[in-house]
Parts: structure tokens; sequence; C-alpha cells
């Protein structure tokens, strides 16, 4: 029996039915619920949630390539293409390599280098020497001046904002601060001369004892030029006398470029060099110097991948 037929008095049966219909109303809801979260009533991803789906985030930093070892065999073409389909935005071309980018260029073949990166997504993004300043001659030392001044007038040629060089090591008919001031002093010299062509001047940290962090920052002081600034180098001499931090901390402020060796390498804190690009508000490009191998587009997706993971972006 319906207990509704039992209740005698009209106006309590009307409150009582409109009670039983709002309770079924509310059954109803419920079990209609699930449907409505997974359509229209459902929250929209959020990319701060982690059922979003997977999806890197944009880097304050950009992720580029050096022509030395796996780029060493490509025209500019082919690297072009490679660095578009892995999404690298940016290469240092390293003299002496299959891309052909050097002095010897006429304006017109110059031209032609510009105009190919500016219609491509990948930005020429400095120009690569092996010029030092280390060497006690004058004569060589004199001879390698003039000729960065000459690759200089390329990069502003081809639309190259920057020039790496180099020290190579400490010669020991000398002693080293006059080493070092010998190259602070020629970094000067070429600083003023890129300046006035829109070109920095690069200093790779390299070579045996210049190296070492403290002698950058040496060779740093000297040149006192805004013009002039580091090349980070991710060498495991970053990791020698007061440890990673104080040594990136003598340079951070001067930082131009970076380098990287595969990311893969445990003896390298890489993940903390990442950490501390960002927390310095390093916006530049990251380059990576990898090995050659018969499979560059994976690995290059490989490194890039790794690269955003260090900085937490996926």
């Amino acid at each position: 029996m319906n207990p509704l037929h039992e209740i005698s008095d009209p106006e309590q049966s009307e409150v009582t039915r409109r009670e039983f219909l709002g309770r079924i109303g509310a059954v109803c809801a419920l079990a209609g619920a699930p449907a409505a979260a997974a359509g229209q009533g459902a929250p929209k991803n959020d990319p701060d949630k982690p059922n979003t789906p997977l999806k890197a985030k944009a880097s304050q930093m950009k992720l580029g390539t050096v022509s030395y070892n796996l780029a060493k065999d490509w025209d500019i073409e082919t690297l072009i293409k490679n660095c578009e389909q892995t999404q690298f935005e940016g290469a240092e071309l390293r003299t002496t390599h299959a891309h052909g980018v050097e002095v010897t260029l006429t304006k017109p073949q110059r031209d032609a280098v510009k105009k190919r990166f500016l219609d491509s997504k990948v930005a020429l993004m400095g120009l690569g020497s092996a010029f030092d300043y280390h060497t006690p001659d004058p004569a060589k030392l004199r001879q390698d001046i003039d000729a960065t001044t000459e690759y200089i007038q390329l990069a502003h040629d081809v639309g190259a904002p920057g020039v790496k060089v180099r020290p190579n090591g400490l010669p020991n008919t000398v002693t080293v601060e006059k080493t070092l001031e010998q190259i602070g002093k020629s970094l000067r010299e070429i600083g003023v001369f890129g300046a006035d062509l829109g070109v920095q001047i690069r200093l790779e940290v390299h070579g045996s004892g210049t190296s070492q962090l403290p002698h950058i920052r040496t060779i740093m002081d000297v040149a006192s030029h805004k013009n002039v600034g580091v090349c980070w180098n991710s060498n495991q001499t970053d990791l020698e006398g007061k440890g990673f931090d104080h040594n990136f901390d003598l340079v951070k402020d001067r930082l131009f470029v970076v380098h990287m060796r595969d990311l893969y390498l445990e003896e390298y804190p890489f993940r903390r060099l990442m950490t501390r690009l960002v927390e310095s508000g390093y916006r530049g490009f990251c380059l990576a110097e990898m090995p050659s191998s018969t499979d560059p587009i994976r690995v290059m997706r490989y490194y890039r991948a790794l690269w955003l993971s260090y900085q937490g972006l996926i």
C-alpha cells in the first residue's frame, strides 16, 4: 500500500507530497552527479594541477646548439632544419666546420647567411672562434687580436650578436698575474672594437689553469668593459676551490652565454646550474655540446626534455 493513501488530512497530504517529490529530486540529482562532472560541469584543466595533460612550460632561457661535434658536418640548411624540428632556438657556429661561415665569405655570401637565419625560426646567436691571448710572444698576440677583429666584422655582417674567444692556458715562462692581465687588456681592446659593431665578446671558461673561475674573474676585472662577458663552459673545474656556488657567484653578473655538455653526466651538477641560472635572472642561450650521433634528432629531443625537466618545466 502507498503510505500517502493513509493520510486523511488534505492539507497535510499536500505538504507530504511536496516533501516526497523533493526527496525524489534530490536522489535523482545525486545519481546524475557523476555524469555532470564528466560533462560540462567538470573543472577545466589547470596547468598548475597534476591532472593536466603533460605540456612543457616556457623557459625564461633559450636552448641552442654549438656546431661543435654533433653538428660539425651539417651545412646551414641541415642545421636549421634539425634545430627547427627539435625546437632548438639558436646556434653558435664554430669556425672550421661544415657550415662554412668564415672570414673568406664575400659580402653577397654574408648577406645570404644573414637572410637565411632571419627567414628561419633559428637564431644565429654567435660565432665561435679559437682565438686566445695568453701567448708570451707579442707578435703572435697582435696577430690573434687583429684576426679577432676580422672575425667580429664577419659576425656583424652575418647578423651574429656575439663572438666566442678563449684563454687556453698559463705559459710557464711568465707569472700567472702577468698572463691574466694580458688576456684582460686584449679583451678590452677587442671589446671596444666589437661594441662599435654591436657584437659581444664572450670569453669561454677554458684552458689549463685559465678555466679556474677565480682567474676568469680576474680577467673580467682587468678587461672592465660592458661588452666583454663570460661563456660558462660546464667544466669539472667549476667544482674546485670553494665549490660550485662560490665559483658561479664570481661571474654570474657577467654571464653572456652558457655551454653545456651531455646533461646525463652525473659528475656535474647540471640541475644545480639550471637552478642558479634561473635564480640569477639569466635569460640567454644554453648551448648543447654533444658528441656525434647516428640519430641526432632523437638525441636532440632527449636533450631538450632533460633541459626542461632540470628547470621543473615538465
